[in-house]
């Protein structure tokens, strides 16, 4: 047994119908290699759970208020399971548990949010965080980037934080979108691609003003995608692009089917992620494994994780933005060399080296207590 006979819990809260996650995604490809290994893995969740991976155990416990659910209800039924080791795939956990808790810090944006100033609400959070870092066994951070933040903000001893990236799930590579999926998400080549949500330190307006300014050659020939199911952000980046009489020229598919989304990258001419922060960037590698170039911001995790195979720039320059995606659209010698160093990156987060790595962790720290 890949687990030396230990049982597995995992928080799937996030493994929704119709809801697709950063979080999810990770989730997925840790229970994906765990099935492999031949894991006992139970799932815990507070509705309805989405999970398509055979030989994992579902468990749907009392939807209540989340600290009760988080604190009570969880833990009581990971001591009936008799779980070993628990994994939360958040930066919280439950304080009391009958097993070691290992938690994943995505990144640390909740805290100190960029143009939200919240000094009640970060002091709490701060003080919550701190509290679920110092009883967990483990932290695990998606980049050394993240590692940083969990030990200097959340004051964790650096040997506590593993850094283990994301897994690219399987299916990314070059493939063509097809003409019924075309069709369903009004989708017409060439392109530019973002693939996310909309929220503000993903800096899409930046990203519209700057496509706006593209000479009118390239912007007639190349749409803008703004990919993503975030309805709350939408309507601000619709009217902005009106402002900018660029509305005919950028689209919003919405949430683009798992199946769909290599066809979606490996039909762009461009991808493009302008973000503020970034705790890791997974869309950006499934791009490079789907042999897109890529145009990303020279912040935060991004240069970490996408090395050389990508087209750099500050995105808080937007002509500098503008100048970049002219650039990679126009010069093929650059795209071709972006495409191949893209494909190669990418097979750094194939899942034995990064979901497996997740699963050696848990079996340590399971295999200690």
């Amino acid at each position: 047994m890949g687990g030396d006979g230990l049982r597995l819990g995992v928080d799937g809260r996030e493994l929704r119908a119709e809801v697709r996650t950063g979080i999810g995604r990770y989730l997925t490809e840790v229970l994906r290699a765990a099935a492999r290994d031949g894991w006992e893995c139970l799932v815990y969740g507070d509705g309805e759970l989405a999970l398509g991976v055979p030989g994992v155990t579902v468990r749907v416990l009392a939807a209540r208020a989340t600290p009760w659910w988080d604190q009570v209800t969880l833990p009581r039924q990971l001591g009936k399971d008799r779980v070993s080791v628990f994994l939360s795939p958040y930066y919280k956990g439950p304080l009391l548990a009958p097993c070691p808790v290992v938690v994943t810090v995505h990144d640390l944006f909740f805290i100190g949010y960029p143009g939200r100033p919240r000094p009640v609400y970060d002091a709490a959070a701060t003080a919550a965080a701190r509290l679920y870092a110092r009883r967990a066994r483990a932290i695990i951070a998606d980049s050394e980037y993240s590692k940083r933040a969990v030990v200097t903000r959340l004051r964790v001893r650096p040997a506590k934080v593993v850094v283990i990236p994301v897994a690219l799930a399987p299916g990314f590579g070059p493939a063509s979108l097809g003409a019924a999926p075309r069709q369903r998400y009004g989708i017409a080549s060439p392109y530019i691609l973002y693939v996310g949500n909309f929220k503000p330190h993903k800096n899409l307006p930046a990203l519209l003003r700057a496509y706006a300014r593209l000479p009118e050659p390239l912007r007639a020939a190349h749409r803008l995608v703004l990919a993503g199911g975030d309805r709350e952000g939408r309507p601000d980046l619709e009217r902005l692009a009106r402002d900018l009489g660029v509305a005919d020229r950028v689209g919003f598919p919405g949430p683009i089917d798992e199946a769909d989304l290599p066809g979606l990258y490996g039909e762009a001419a461009l991808f493009v992620l302008p973000s503020l922060e970034e705790g890791f960037g997974l869309p950006a590698v499934e791009a490079m494994a789907c042999g897109t170039p890529v145009l990303a911001s020279n912040r935060a995790a991004l240069p970490e994780v996408l090395g050389d195979a990508a087209l750099f720039v500050d995105p808080a320059d937007e002509a500098a933005v503008t100048g970049a995606m002219a650039r990679g659209l126009s010069d093929a010698g650059l795209r071709d060399a972006l495409r191949c160093r893209g494909l190669g990156r990418a097979r750094a987060f194939a899942p034995d080296r990064t979901a497996g790595r997740v699963l050696a962790l848990l079996r340590e720290v399971g295999i200690r207590s």
